[in-house]
């Protein structure tokens, strides 16, 4: 082969691999554009499916399902031991041995009725630890006047000062009683929730007489905020409520009907003293629930 032969097809051989290498060039390049492509559409679908899901899903509006506690026949025998402590029990507890720090207080304004009865307002929420205190000695109280319907077991707030405190929820329960009305509010849940200005999942709100009511005795809108009637009312805690740390609620439905026990003395004292505002808006009826006891506590307020 001439030299002119040899170096036509040596240019040749260099043409076709500069060819190659371009198209291995373009090729990589083809490559890597699907693949930044994928990855775009890949967390785009996730970033979508996230947006999806929280658009379509709805908080739950009675607390965690996993740690509200009993249900069923254990919530039957609870609630039975706290809407039945006996009256010699709570005549024996009676102010409760200084465990009782906050007293009903005497306010003046027009009668508060609902149909046809002195009314007991109460606003509070599922998230409140004081509103979990309280809603024990409430119970326990109301019941001496009518009857509860469907209460459930709750929790104050995880995050909250006296995290996780056992509690029930007024929520979807009826009370009948043939001497007075009893109105609940709860206005949160125990969820959290950043969008909402409590910081938890809205649950039930008061009306706008109900909202000035509580602004009129109590401007800084404090919860648990209870008006028995326009006579007397309880703003925050009436005992501490870190007696109760640690219990179960069955353990603290047992405690009630000891009236030695720490809770007893809270518990049970508060709710003499709240049977006691209540006997002043029904005159004293009926006599089992207004006893001597609690007529002696009546002078207190």
């Amino acid at each position: 082969m001439g030299k002119a032969s040899k170096t036509k097809v040596e240019a040749t051989r260099r043409e076709k691999v500069a060819a190659q290498r371009a198209a291995q060039r373009r090729a990589e390049r083809r490559r890597r554009i699907l693949i930044a492509s994928g990855s775009i559409i890949a967390v785009a679908a996730i970033v979508l499916a996230f947006v999806i899901i929280k658009l379509t899903s709805k908080p739950s509006t009675s607390g965690s399902p996993a740690s509200n506690g009993p249900t069923g026949s254990a919530l039957t025998a609870v609630v039975d031991k706290v809407t039945s402590v006996p009256a010699s029990t709570l005549d024996a507890v009676g102010a409760g041995a200084g465990a009782v720090t906050g007293k009903p207080a005497s306010i003046s304004g027009p009668a508060l009725t609902a149909s046809g009865k002195p009314e007991m307002l109460y606003i509070g929420a599922e998230y409140c630890p004081y509103c979990a205190g309280e809603r024990w000695a409430m119970i326990v109280a109301l019941s001496r006047f009518g009857t509860f319907s469907g209460l459930s077991t709750v929790h104050s707030s995880s995050t909250d000062v006296f995290a996780n405190t056992p509690t029930f929820t007024f929520y979807k329960s009826t009370y009948t009683s043939s001497y007075l009305t009893f109105t609940p509010v709860e206005t949160t849940t125990n969820v959290k929730d950043s969008s909402s200005p409590s910081g938890y999942v809205p649950l039930q709100t008061p009306t706008a007489a109900q909202t000035a009511l509580q602004h009129q005795y109590d401007p800084g809108g404090s919860t648990p905020f209870i008006d028995f009637g326009n006579k007397y009312q309880i703003t925050g805690a009436s005992y501490d409520v870190g007696v109760l740390a640690g219990l179960s609620w069955s353990q603290i439905a047992a405690d009630l009907s000891n009236p030695s026990s720490a809770v007893a003395k809270s518990v049970d004292g508060t709710a003499n003293y709240i049977t006691a505002a209540i006997c002043k808006m029904t005159g004293n009826q009926p006599a089992s629930a207004c006893t001597t006891a609690v007529q002696s506590l009546e002078s207190q307020l």
